[in-house]
């Protein structure tokens, strides 16, 4: 890599510019800097751990092998670029399967005396994540990407392709119905 010396962690534009010129070595250090990140958000999305394994690695295959669609002169940060790489997979994925190929078992298997609270809060949690999956993809991905991903909403809103206040409009959208669900479904109306 043609990196600085005194450069020891190289920004993820600078390694986009080495990518872009071939190298490797730049390539496996953005892969290993961000593949948990991007597994995560695709998991978010599919629900299914091999699935969104498939999408990380499809993703960073397209990157290597089309790294000319990355261009520093549009402004954009690399995971703002990348994000939507990786969302278009996962929505593209989604078109292709049927709703019961998406779903993995959220149920836990083993269940024993005394865990009832850890079993409850569980359960809790797969009945959200069932609920988000119901909601508009849109909406699902601002959620996922505000809340679970820790993007502020100026970020979120970029790679989504809305403005902020749209962003703030998909997020009010989600809560609203994720707060009538957790209400009707659940005892207490809590998550």
């Amino acid at each position: 890599m043609n990196l600085d010396a005194n450069v020891s962690h190289p920004d993820d534009e600078s390694l986009m510019r080495e990518i872009r010129e071939g190298s490797h070595d730049a390539f496996a250090v953005l892969v290993n800097r961000h593949s948990k990140r991007f597994y995560r958000i695709a998991h978010r999305l599919v629900f299914n751990k091999d699935d969104a394994e498939d999408i990380a690695q499809e993703a960073f295959l397209r990157l290597w092998h089309r790294r000319e669609l990355w261009d520093p002169a549009r402004g954009a940060k690399f995971t703002t670029w990348f994000y939507r790489v990786v969302i278009n997979l996962c929505f593209d994925h989604k078109r292709k399967k049927r709703p019961s190929d998406r779903t993995e078992n959220l149920e836990p298997v083993d269940v024993n005396p005394g865990q009832d609270a850890q079993l409850d809060a569980r359960r809790k949690l797969a009945l959200l994540d069932g609920f988000i999956r119901e909601l508009p993809p849109r909406q699902q991905l601002a959620l996922n990407l505000c809340f679970y991903e820790g993007l502020s909403h100026h970020e979120a809103a970029e790679i989504v392709g809305v403005k902020v206040k749209a962003l703030h409009s998909l997020l009010m959208r989600a809560k609203t119905t994720l707060r009538d669900k957790a209400n009707r479904y659940l005892p207490g109306g809590s998550v």
